[in-house]
């Protein structure tokens, strides 16, 4: 990663199973300020695809995507 991004919160999703990272990260992400970056951690295989969704869905911007073993890091910036 070249560009480090701190988050401004962080939410440890591992070890939770689809649906709870994607309702963490949405509760997480309303209590935030607009600007704010939220990092989530996750091993569940479907938050790779639920997370991404969500940002798409809801507007907010995925900033990254880093897989690393079996484990997710998303950043994801509150834009709304």
């Amino acid at each position: 990663m070249t560009n480090e991004i701190n988050p401004t919160q962080s939410l440890d999703c591992i070890g939770f199973f689809c649906p709870e990272p994607l309702f963490q990260t949405r509760q997480e992400i309303d209590g935030l300020e607009i600007g704010d970056v939220l990092e989530v951690l996750a091993d569940d295989p479907a938050a790779e695809e639920d997370i991404a969704r969500f940002c798409k869905r809801t507007g907010h911007q995925l900033l990254e995507l880093e897989k690393i073993g079996k484990e997710f890091r998303f950043l994801i910036k509150k834009t709304k």
